[in-house]
Parts: C-alpha cells; structure tokens; sequence
C-alpha cells in the first residue's frame, strides 16, 4: 500500500474572498442606482390635460408611418377612451 497524504488536508471554509453567486462576479447590493429617476429640482411643474395629451396623440397617430408606433397609438387612444367611456 502507498502512503498518501490526502487525509491530512483540511477542508478550508470560505470565509474569504468575494461573495459570489452572481455567475463569478460580485453580488449588487439591494437597491437601484436609478431611484431619484422622475425627480425634478423645479418648483412648479405643469402637467398636460387629459385633452391636450389626446390631441397629441391623434397628431402623431396621423403623422406616424412605423406600424408599431401606429398600433401602440392606437392602443393608448382606445384606453383613454374607454376610461372616459367614449368608446
């Protein structure tokens, strides 16, 4: 029988190094980078009217010439729409 040494190697914890689990990288920490996104310094803000937003709408549904932009116009329209019970 040969002698081996593999029994006196001892099993190291990992408690060291990088927290992984993220495939190799480090893991992100909670929360976004992105959460002041929609936040203005501005002291009065003017909000759009419900019927101005749909005269834009109708303006660039008329002038659109990509199908999905048509249809995504559409869409909006037919929601605002129904909310109103116009349609």
């Amino acid at each position: 029988m040969t002698y081996s040494n593999l029994s006196k190697i001892k099993p190291k914890l990992r408690t060291t190094g990088n927290i992984t689990g993220n495939f190799g990288r480090p893991k992100a920490k909670a929360g976004s980078t992105l959460n002041e996104l929609g936040m203005s310094h501005k002291e009065k803000i003017k909000c759009v009217k419900p019927d101005e937003y749909i005269a834009r709408l109708h303006s660039a549904f008329e002038q659109a010439t990509d199908p999905k932009l048509k249809q995504f116009l559409y869409v909006e329209l037919r929601k605002l729409y129904v909310q109103r019970g116009l349609w």
